[in-house]
């Protein structure tokens, strides 16, 4: 898959292709239908697919301090896009300029100028252009005129419960309440935290407990206060292993804490992970954040938290 930062790493020769449009934000199950839908039409055409995505989130820069939780990196998204079989990858960078971009320009320098679209596929409720103006209808509008057809795709909702339809929105509640069971439903995929391993104050290796910490880019999306059974994944390594981790989210109440930190104690590995890119994929909440009135009584939850963990990864 190629990917370009901004359009002029457009290759010279450039033909047709097949676009969708959007922040794509997790790249969720309706995420996932609306670029496969995407990939499909391109190769029915025999031309590339083109996922074009926006650097930093629109909502930074519309609204400064508005930028919602993350759910995925800007480097995640790509690989789980390549992972569904596109072409290209497109990261057009938001400015105040792009902002104030009337729909119809947008369009003729993006799509048609550009990137020489031959179909446009977005979901039904895609706006875009300035004060996000422009809408599906727009887009088919503008499609007759420039020679592009343009396909709204339904939004997904879940099989179970059809009302709840999956979104980047959704998955934040979840994530931010600590459903990482329901979120995982949505995304199609656990909930996923990258980061680098940075040193802490040593509490948890003193225990018999040593923890990785994790440091994580700003905005990311982190489940709330918990205990979790997560899967641990070095992302540096050229044979990434999947290993198992209990993972502890809060500020350490038992010991005054007031930094929340991110830290998983690894199970039956003794390694230093330090400086480390890892990935932590959330499966399952074992218990609320509490305080204990003894380092003892602390250690036997951890213990039973361990073993908890064991059981449910072991047989997932």
């Amino acid at each position: 898959m190629q990917r370009w930062r901004g359009l002029e790493h457009i290759p010279g020769g450039w033909g047709r292709c097949v676009a969708t449009i959007g922040v794509f934000d997790g790249v969720h199950r309706g995420h996932q239908a609306l670029i496969e839908r995407a990939v499909e039409l391109a190769r029915q055409r025999d031309v590339p697919s083109v996922v074009v995505t926006f650097d930093p989130h629109p909502s930074e820069v519309v609204r400064p301090g508005s930028h919602p939780a993350q759910l995925t990196t800007l480097r995640r998204k790509a690989e789980l896009v390549e992972q569904l079989g596109v072409d290209v990858f497109c990261v057009l960078p938001f400015t105040v300029e792009l902002s104030k971009m009337p729909g119809d320009e947008f369009v003729h320098e993006v799509l048609v100028d550009r990137l020489h679209a031959s179909a446009v596929v977005v979901g039904e409720n895609f706006r875009f252009g300035h004060k996000a103006q422009g809408n599906i209808e727009l887009l088919a509008t503008l499609g007759n005129r420039f020679g592009f057809s343009a396909e709204g795709a339904k939004l997904l909702t879940s099989a179970t419960n059809g009302e709840i339809t999956f979104s980047s929105t959704y998955i934040r509640a979840c994530v931010d309440a600590g459903d990482v069971v329901a979120a995982e439903a949505a995304l199609g995929r656990p909930h996923r935290l990258e980061g680098i391993v940075v040193r802490g104050d040593g509490r948890g290796h003193q225990l018999g407990f040593p923890t990785a910490n994790l440091s994580t880019p700003r905005y990311t999306a982190v489940p709330a206060d918990g205990v979790y059974a997560c899967r641990f994944t070095s992302l540096g390594s050229s044979a990434p292993r999947s290993l198992m981790a209990a993972v502890s989210v809060g500020t350490n109440p038992t010991f005054s804490g007031r930094e929340r930190r991110v830290e998983a104690f690894v199970l039956d590995v003794d390694e230093d992970f330090y400086g480390q890119r890892v990935g932590l994929d959330f499966v399952e909440r074992l218990r609320p954040m509490e305080r204990y009135d003894t380092v003892e009584a602390l250690l036997d939850q951890m213990h039973a938290d361990v073993a908890r963990t064991r059981e449910l990864l072991s047989r997932s």
